[in-house]
């Protein structure tokens, strides 16, 4: 009864925020130039505190899932293009997928260039604080989170803890910092929260009111809740509704490795909704071109953007390119699901304008240079372990 009576305490959190928080729909609106309407962004750059959030060799940054994908790949990027003071990723090595994976990418990072992944959870306070206190970070980068649609039909509450519970410690650590010093604040959203959305492309000037799933009700409640400090606290900060990211390094439960590994292996794939999918599949450099002008941007809002490619990709277009690079035809069996969004699809007008994004790997590139990656990483299996099997069985 106990265990109950947490998971609909939980549920009903989420819920609430879904509707109890009214965010900033109104992110774009029209404005007549020469006699023509065209679109004008309401939360334009701000303009006093601009020089102070621009990536330099000065610049002083936490990210937090730095053992992760994206945020591995995002520090990476950094020191290449910046080489700022510091980089320090923050990571808890948890099990969903295999920690030997991101035990690899945190060594990949050290070895490559000198950066270092802290162990620990972002819902532990203290640690955030005495980070702060050290590092004193001008930018911070929140990209820990438990992902997963499938897998949160059987542990809701693992969502509420890392996404909300630990969310909130982060942001409740910024705000307290003197405004005149608070970092700049990106964080990562999905695309999930448009849920069963009918119109597409899917802006965000949409109204966001049907989800599909409770990890895209958590995403969309981050977005509440950022909403919600900026009211209360001023806290500048951009939420970034992430388009189905794959390329090396990436995550075992998504569908580039999935696929990739069940073709290799001669193991059917399965297939939702009758494979009847599309997706706006993006590459790994580009939503980390995205991630670092969201860095740079400022703005006095609750700040969200689309980062996709602008460009979905059938399905079973997607398993065809897999198909040609490895040179062996899949086998598939089917199953339905009801938390599976049909298509995505992202309008990136409003990135494009403000934060200069502009992304430009077909599938096909970035599926070859997936490939490339899979196939000459002999740890490749031992990456694929991990809870999020769980969901598949």
């Amino acid at each position: 009864m106990v265990e109950l009576k947490q998971k609909v305490a939980a549920i009903t959190l989420i819920i609430c925020g879904l509707v109890g928080l009214e965010i900033q729909s109104n992110f774009v609106s029209t404005r007549t130039s020469f006699g023509k309407e065209e679109p004008y962004w309401i939360n334009e750059a701000c303009t006093t505190r601009a020089d102070r959030h621009a990536l330099s060799a000065a610049s002083r940054v936490l990210v937090t899932g730095g053992a992760g994908f994206i945020g591995s790949s995002l520090m990476g990027a950094l020191h290449e293009q910046f080489a700022p003071e510091v980089v320090v990723g923050l990571d808890n090595f948890n099990d969903y997928y295999s920690p030997a994976f991101k035990k690899a990418r945190a060594h990949r990072l050290k070895k490559d260039f000198g950066r270092d992944v802290v162990a620990g959870d972002v819902c532990n306070g203290s640690l955030l604080e005495d980070l702060f206190k050290e590092h004193r970070f001008t930018h911070v980068v929140h990209l820990a989170a438990q992902a997963g649609v499938r897998y949160s039909l059987n542990h809701p509450l693992s969502y509420v803890k890392n996404n909300l519970e630990c969310y909130v410690t982060l942001l409740e650590v910024v705000r307290k910092i003197d405004p005149e010093s608070r970092p700049s604040l990106s964080y990562a959203s999905s695309s999930s929260v448009y849920g069963r959305n009918k119109k597409i492309p899917f802006s965000e000037a949409d109204a966001v009111t049907n989800p599909a799933n409770l990890y895209g009700a958590s995403k969309f409640m981050n977005e509440q809740i950022a909403a919600a400090f900026h009211h209360i606290y001023g806290l500048h900060s951009v939420g970034l509704r992430f388009f189905t990211v794959y390329g090396p390094w990436g995550r075992p439960d998504m569908a580039a490795f999935l696929f990739t590994r069940a073709i290799e292996l001669g193991k059917p794939l399965t297939l939702y909704n009758k494979g009847e999918m599309r997706r706006d599949f993006t590459y790994v450099d580009d939503i980390v071109s995205g991630i670092i002008g969201s860095m740079q941007y400022c703005a006095d809002a609750a700040a969200v953007f689309n980062l996709g490619n602008n460009q979905p990709v059938e399905l079973m277009h997607f398993i065809q390119t897999i198909e040609k690079s490895l040179g062996t035809k899949a086998t598939m069996k089917h199953k339905t699901s009801t938390a599976e969004i049909k298509e995505t699809y992202a309008d990136i007008t409003k990135a494009q304008a403000l934060l200069g994004y502009a992304p430009k790997t077909s599938i096909e590139d970035g599926m070859a240079k997936f490939i490339d990656w899979y196939q000459n990483e002999p740890r490749r299996h031992a990456f694929a372990g991990g809870h999020f099997n769980d969901r598949r069985r």
